[in-house]
């Protein structure tokens, strides 16, 4: 994307679609639409029954599906389990093929990791009362990788109606090691749709692979989405919270983690959203050399910092950054900030 000009009523959103991210072997650039009401039919058309498109998604994927399992974790005994650990220990190793684990209304404190070679597993809450997943963990204890409420390494997972927090104290600048991570996915092809994503600095650690957000709410203060994945956050929303114990001018959502413009990872926001109770919030900073993220389509208004993006006191980076925003929405429309959203490439700022 790097130099060319991105116009129209459509966009490449970092070349990269749903389809594509996480189900077929092929990749091929696809469209999403600029109007809003158009995104869910859209979404619609593309996500169809395996039976239907069988033909152009992953063998092993279409053969998973064909017999999937249920399993049913209920807080009162009612199902096959009393907690979601063993119902994901129920999985055995090598497994090929579709679990859905059901999970009934309930708060779950627990320290949950999908591992690798556990794939095809699905995490499903109650739309009408969505559980809990809790934990407290923090770097201190854990290390970063490690540290997280849930953890997924797997292929193929998905994960919808889940409110997945870490209640580990808020930093107050002074505690060492205090940054919590709330999810950490490493998984390919993994998805997240109708999730609540909650913590404080380090919520979402989008470690690697290909991932998918959709209609999710994700918030913290400061570099609360980070890691070296391909991501796509397709209508959600962005919640910075306000850190003035820490540093009030300080509150920054990405922390992407590509350091060469060979790697071919970044992340792509469309139409979401972005709110908070913080002030003058960084889009994004360059924690690494290279970073590369695109706002599209995206509603915010006087609480991001006017910039847009930080260099992170190294302007040396600048030149390597790729942070853009396109055809943005919000209060700062009229402002000098709406003529750097038209601009191609947005440079990094101090």
């Amino acid at each position: 994307m790097d130099g060319k000009r991105i116009e129209g009523n459509e966009v490449y959103a970092l070349e990269m679609c749903v389809s594509i991210l996480l189900f077929a072997p092929i990749v091929v650039s696809q469209l999403i639409p600029a109007d809003k009401s158009k995104v869910e039919a859209w979404f619609n058309g593309i996500i169809k029954p395996v039976k239907e498109r069988g033909k152009t998604l992953y063998l092993e994927l279409v053969k998973a599906e064909t017999e999937p399992r249920i399993i049913k974790v209920v807080q009162d005994g009612d199902g096959e389990f009393d907690n979601i650990t063993k119902a994901i220990e129920s999985v055995p190793l090598g497994n090929a093929k579709r679990v859905n684990i059901s999970i009934g209304p309930g708060s779950y404190k627990e320290k949950i990791r999908i591992e690798r070679n556990k794939p095809f597993i699905t995490l499903l809450g109650d739309p009408k009362n969505m559980l809990n997943l809790t934990f407290d963990r923090t770097t201190k204890q854990y290390g970063t990788i490690d540290c997280a409420t849930l953890t997924n390494e797997s292929r193929f997972f998905y994960g919808g109606m889940l409110c997945i927090y870490n209640n580990a104290p808020r930093p107050d600048g002074k505690m060492v090691g205090a940054q919590a991570v709330t999810l950490r996915v490493s998984g390919d092809r993994s998805a997240f749709y109708n999730c609540n994503i909650i913590g404080f600095p380090d919520t979402l650690c989008n470690d690697n692979g290909n991932h998918f957000f959709k209609d999710c709410h994700i918030r913290g203060t400061v570099d609360f989405i980070f890691g070296s994945g391909t991501s796509l956050y397709l209508n959600s929303k962005i919640f910075v919270e306000g850190d003035l114990e820490r540093d009030p001018k300080m509150a920054v959502i990405i922390a992407q983690a590509r350091e060469s413009s060979s790697e071919d990872m970044g992340y792509s926001f469309v139409h979401g959203r972005i709110i908070g109770t913080a002030k003058d919030i960084f889009l994004g900073r360059a924690w690494k050399s290279s970073p590369r993220v695109v706002y599209s389509y995206t509603e915010m208004d006087e609480i991001v910092h006017p910039g847009g993006w930080s260099s992170n006191h190294q302007p040396e980076r600048a030149e390597n950054c790729v942070l853009r925003r396109i055809q943005m929405q919000g209060e700062r429309r009229n402002s000098r900030y709406t003529k750097e959203i038209r601009q191609t490439t947005i440079k990094c700022g101090s």
